[in-house]
């Protein structure tokens, strides 16, 4: 098990770091500096891996984006690695309108506001799931060339989530019908568990309840009818709460990935529910991140302390603006294992001010190549040098005792190196995401400002070396970078 969380991956040796200039459509060109050094063999997880070249490939939500002259339609872009990391000239754009996708481009669908990654039918290509709303989800199939062809999940379009749930060593989905965030009581929505693998007709290998029988509300042991599934008031094919998003992680360590999900709970209160993985679905436990007052709260799941056990890390949500990491053990995630930190953790910058929205985004995994899962935290409500909500973020390295906070790192854009210029309302650090995109074996973050250019949106990416994160050779780009959908589009809603 790697310390910096169990993923069935492949591996490749990589090759010299090269040097580039990249840069940012719609933002202003930078003379960088590249380093070039011969880099570690490479680790990538087969999920972010669509064309099976050893290098992780960054998937973008626009779901505020005009398609086919249709408001908020949506669509997702995805950029490919390569050995001098992303290229903006490497990419491929999905919304409803594309050929070979399933549906049409509908207003205020928000096409690709959250979406998976996983190997669904065992080819060693990572494919891409994107929920679409009231006409279900999609899947795109990996291959040499990238993703291809669209299969259309009917019924089930809001935040799939893609994992080894049973333990059996195959890619599952579970998947949830499309509800909505209203009222003081959270909606139940139909909901499923589909073993792996799953053909590219979209057949899986068998058909589960979301929950396990002992999950079941009105289950009785002793009725003959509720143990076959037949007579129970819910049978386990629906869960209470809208989702926002979901993260999977083994967090007790028993061989069967978990999901996190970040749902609303009810009269206008967001918070966490983890669902265990088992060989006859999830049952449910505890998880830190309760009542919060806003959707805006991250979640993000990775070993941080190299136990072998992941832990999950949930941000400041309005009441205390403290970090929440809840560690995992054999017997799962406990109060009494939670620890919490704000801004005044050694290494970070000192005091808290209300609004700044430490952990809006969490990102978890191992940047520096020690085995430990760092925390990245998006701080889009960061006031600075005189403008208002420029935003910011931070990585938090992991060690054996968690996080410390030493060695800790914060970015903005008036940052040394720092494609841009801080600007009150850009809100940068909305979003991020952890993957190896130039294949070095240490993972770069990408980081979006969804407000950027009158709320077009774009993103930046720096690279991970072994002392953290560098602006070397960092890349901003945006919609019109990509040639896609760009006037209020929101781009870098969702990062993965």
């Amino acid at each position: 098990m790697s310390r910096a969380g169990r993923r069935i991956r492949t591996a490749r040796l990589g090759a010299p770091l090269a040097t580039a200039v990249l840069l940012a459509g719609g933002l202003s060109a930078w003379a960088l500096t590249g380093a070039s050094a011969q880099a570690a063999p490479a680790s990538v997880e087969v999920q972010d891996d669509f064309n099976g070249d050893g290098y992780a490939d960054l998937v973008i939500g626009a779901p505020n984006a005009t398609v086919s002259d249709k408001a908020k339609a949506g669509y997702v872009a995805i950029t490919y690695g390569s050995a001098s990391g992303l290229s903006t000239a490497n990419k491929k754009i999905v919304s409803r309108s594309t050929s070979g996708i399933p549906g049409s481009a509908t207003a205020g669908e928000r096409f690709g506001l959250t979406f998976t990654k996983g190997d669904l039918d065992g080819d060693g290509y990572g494919d891409l799931v994107i929920a679409g709303g009231a006409q279900g989800s999609v899947v795109l199939w990996g291959s040499a060339s990238g993703l291809t062809g669209g299969t259309n999940l009917a019924g089930y379009g809001q935040a799939p989530q893609a994992g080894d749930f049973d333990g059996d060593g195959k890619t599952d989905l579970a998947l949830f019908a499309h509800s909505t965030v209203a009222g003081d009581d959270p909606q139940s929505a139909k909901a499923a568990l589909w073993k792996g693998p799953i053909s590219r007709t979209g057949t899986p290998a068998a058909v589960l309840n979301i929950l396990d029988k002992s999950e079941w509300w009105g289950y009785d042991e002793d009725d003959a009818s509720c143990a076959t599934g037949g007579g129970c008031e819910e049978d386990g094919d629906s869960i209470t709460g809208p989702i926002v998003n979901g993260h999977v992680g083994d967090i007790n360590g028993d061989g069967k990935d978990d999901i996190v999900q970040w749902i609303y709970t009810g009269d206008g209160t967001w918070g966490n529910r983890l669902l265990n993985g088992g060989a006859s679905g999830f049952t449910k436990s505890w998880v830190p991140g309760e009542g919060a007052v806003s959707d805006v709260v991250g979640t993000g799941v990775g070993d941080v302390n190299g136990d072998g056990f992941d832990d999950v890390v949930v941000g400041g949500d309005g009441r205390d603006s403290k970090v929440r990491v809840a560690y995992g053990s054999a017997s799962g995630l406990s109060d009494a294992n939670t620890k919490s930190f704000d801004q005044s953790l050694p290494g970070l910058y000192g005091a808290e001010e209300e609004g700044d929205g430490l952990g809006a985004a969490v990102s978890v995994d191992d940047v520096n190549g020690d085995g430990y899962a760092d925390i990245a935290l998006g701080i889009p409500g960061e006031d600075f040098s005189d403008v208002t909500d420029a935003g910011s973020f931070a990585l938090v390295p992991g060690s054996a005792s968690g996080f410390t906070g030493s060695g800790s790192q914060v970015f903005n854009q008036n940052s040394p190196g720092v494609p841009g210029v801080a600007e009150s309302g850009d809100e940068f650090g909305d979003a991020t995401a952890l993957l190896d995109v130039n294949g070095d074996g240490r993972r770069d973050i990408a980081v979006a400002s969804i407000a950027e250019n009158g709320d077009n949106g774009a993103v930046w990416v720096l690279r991970g070396t072994s002392d953290g994160l560098t602006t070397d050779s960092a890349l901003a780009f945006g919609p019109d970078d990509l040639s896609a959908p760009a006037t209020k589009a929101q781009f870098g809603t969702s990062l993965r």
